[in-house]
């Protein structure tokens, strides 16, 4: 006998449920069918990948934890224009980026709320800002669209660590949808790299940053592309705390450093450098005018960059500072800090490899070991040799110098709240082995 009492939304559900009962269902979706929504809403590519492909395996731990439903990820890309982002005015080239970046969380979103409505779990997750901003300065982003993309087959990282579409280049944003269901068709990446390995990026970068070499020095990129946000902001918000008056502020800080700050806040964030997208004559629809003339390209789309007179903010005592120095002497070196600060001893160690300046160590090969005690358990094994640097977690081979320190003051160290001689003095750390060693070390890291 019906109960009349039960909810009218309980009984329109185990209506519904009765009747899909009675019906086959389709286990997967149509891949052809996502691509022409996705393309309908304004995505120019699209590519699908399975969540358990192993070339998401650095991805699936992050991805499950915030979503662990996720069967499939729709990876897709906004093109961008080449003309706004080849423009030495950086307002111009920040509004292209502003604009398709809302395009593509648009895109995102829309598909998201369409799948919700045909019964497909679905999430959209930001194509950039905002980000998880809690672990900074770790990993904030909770989808990694690079490597996502790539698994699509919708490019290669380049030279300059960001995707190169086979057809539109560089010239793309990135996005990806979640779904709880899995389709009848996944993508396959591309058999080749559609970077020519033309070094235009390496050549263009103002702060050197991206190697010829395939190095790539990601805390020297942040700290000048990134001078108006994350740890650049933070770094702002000190001086104003240190400064004593206006006049002590603006000792610190110039006039158009605060107005531009100021834009930032309130029209979007402006990006000091994009150089290396903006070079980069790679994909089908933009390698032809870099082909047919050369010398024209470099005149019209690279020289104008290299040759713009303007501010490279630097780590003091960085491989950026010198590289400014040496290849852009018109260009104006302003020595900041970043506001990166490793909170942890294990993030002291697994940060090693990005802020280390390769140029600082010439001649430098040398063992470390480090152990941590107190609050810290640690141990690790940094290796300095041609210009490189190895890190281990715990201690092996033979150490040419021993660092010893309570973990709590060698953050203080790192922070810049006490002096390390003063801690070596106190024994808080010791050091065993040549101290030309240890400052060497030092040196190595801006």
């Amino acid at each position: 006998m019906e109960n009349k009492n039960i909810h009218p939304t309980i009984q329109r559900y185990n209506e519904r449920k009765l009747s899909a009962e009675h019906n086959v269902s389709v286990s997967k979706l149509s891949a052809a069918e996502l691509r022409e929504m996705c393309l309908e809403l304004g995505a120019d590519d699209v590519g699908f990948v399975d969540i358990s492909n192993p070339a998401l395996a650095s991805q699936k731990a992050d991805i499950l934890k915030v979503f662990p439903w996720t069967k499939t990820l729709i990876s897709f890309v906004g093109r961008m224009n080449k003309g706004n982002l080849r423009s030495p005015a950086r307002t111009i080239s920040s509004i292209e980026l502003q604009h398709v970046e809302k395009r593509v969380n648009q895109v995102a979103h829309t598909m998201a709320a369409t799948l919700d409505r045909k019964g497909v779990r679905a999430a959209a997750p930001s194509a950039g800002f905002p980000m998880e901003t809690d672990n900074w300065p770790g990993k904030m982003q909770v989808v990694s669209h690079k490597p996502i993309a790539e698994a699509a087959g919708l490019g290669k990282m380049g030279l300059h660590r960001n995707l190169i579409h086979p057809v539109f280049g560089s010239f793309v944003l990135l996005n990806t949808v979640l779904i709880d269901a899995e389709v009848d068709e996944y993508s396959t990446p591309l058999d080749y790299s559609p970077c020519i390995n033309c070094k235009l990026c390496s050549v263009a970068c103002p702060t050197g940053a991206i190697g010829a070499d395939g190095n790539f020095n990601s805390i020297n990129c942040l700290t000048h592309t990134y001078r108006e946000l994350l740890g650049g902001f933070s770094d702002w918000v000190e001086n104003i705390a240190d400064s004593k008056n206006a006049i002590d502020y603006r000792s610190k800080v110039s006039d158009t450093d605060t107005v531009s700050r100021w834009q930032s806040l309130a029209y979007g964030p402006c990006y000091k450098s994009v150089y290396c997208i903006a070079v980069c004559p790679a994909g089908d629809d933009v390698i032809s005018e870099f082909l047919d003339d050369k010398k024209k390209f470099m005149e019209t789309v690279v020289k104008p960059l290299q040759q713009k007179t303007e501010n490279v903010y630097v780590l003091p005592g960085s491989d950026a500072e010198s590289h400014v120095l040496s290849k852009f002497p018109h260009k104006k070196v302003v020595l900041v800090g970043n506001g990166v600060r490793p909170p942890s001893v294990a993030a002291f160690i697994n940060s090693m490899a990005s802020a280390f300046q390769r140029n600082k160590s010439e001649g430098l090969s040398a063992t470390y070991h480090f152990t941590f005690r107190g609050n810290e358990q640690e141990k690790a094994t940094v290796i300095i040799k041609d210009k490189t640097i190895k890190v281990e977690r715990g201690h092996s081979g033979i150490p040419d110098l021993q660092i010893d320190a309570d973990a709590a003051t060698w953050l203080r160290v790192l922070h810049k709240e006490t002096p390390v001689v003063k801690q070596i003095i106190l024994r808080k750390i010791r050091v065993k082995g040549p101290l030309k060693l240890f400052r060497a070390f030092d040196k190595c890291f801006a």
